[in-house]
């Protein structure tokens, strides 16, 4: 397809088009000794995955870094930016709530719950590390590819032991001693198997984790329901824990 068709189907403007070529972005398929730009299938599948970031709030510049990193995984990627993209359709949700809300009954009460990104702010930096753009990640990768895969699937079954032991601990408050220090325990599993997981990563590690999705789904079904939203809550206490300098034991 040409620069003028490609911009007709994606209503990306023949300006922009051009840009992304130049930066490398999206490159065209081919220059015809003219000079017009043709654009085959994968283009325009890239081009789409793209626009995909673009509608989250990613420069052009991360964008590219993420599709160009060899450890970046498009399936996982779509999974992770459908969540992304309905975290952000309830968030706009709630906003239309509240608008609606003030304009019948006015603003009393005063909320502004429903201002708060947190935890979808949390999820996307998440998501990007997953996407190959930090060096936990790149780490992770060096690691992973030494093992076999039957050693890739007993690390897994590893990781979900520990998610089992949390649910055995859901009956315990989330800032107990034991449940803190399993969330240490976690920390130490994720830095020795994977990558240097800091108090930083943990923690949104943490709210990947209760933010729903697969992450959410799987954790469960190890430790029964709730089991994620308990380990986040005590990863955060361990973590709050240590800047308090609370003896973790």
């Amino acid at each position: 397809m040409t620069v003028h068709q490609v911009s007709k189907l994606s209503g990306v403007s023949i300006r922009a088009l051009h840009h992304y070529d130049a930066i490398g972005l999206l490159p065209a398929t081919e220059v015809t000794e003219a000079g017009y730009r043709l654009y085959d299938d994968a283009a325009l599948e890239r081009l789409q995955s793209i626009l995909l970031f673009k509608e989250l709030e990613f420069p052009l510049k991360e964008i590219k870094r993420i599709l160009d990193s060899p450890g970046f995984d498009k399936a996982k990627a779509l999974e992770q930016q459908i969540h992304l993209l309905e975290m952000r359709k309830e968030h706009l949700q709630n906003l239309i709530d509240l608008a609606r809300g003030m304009k019948t009954t006015g603003v009393k009460p005063m909320s502004f719950e429903v201002f708060d990104t947190k935890k979808m702010d949390e999820y996307a930096r998440q998501a990007r590390e997953s996407w190959g753009t930090t060096p936990e990640y790149q780490e992770s990768l060096q690691r992973d590819a030494q093992r076999t895969p039957a050693e890739r699937q007993a690390m897994a079954g590893a990781m979900m032991k520990l998610f089992t032991e949390f649910g055995a601990m859901k009956a315990t408050s989330p800032q107990s001693d034991e449940a803190m220090a399993q969330a240490r325990k976690l920390q130490q599993f994720i830095t020795d198997n994977y990558y240097h997981c800091s108090d930083e990563i943990l923690c949104c590690l943490a709210d990947m984790y209760a933010a729903g999705g697969d992450f959410t789904i799987n954790i469960d079904q190890a430790g029964g329901e709730g089991t994620a939203e308990f380990a986040c809550q005590a990863i955060h206490a361990m973590v709050n824990a240590k800047k308090t300098r609370i003896p973790v034991k």
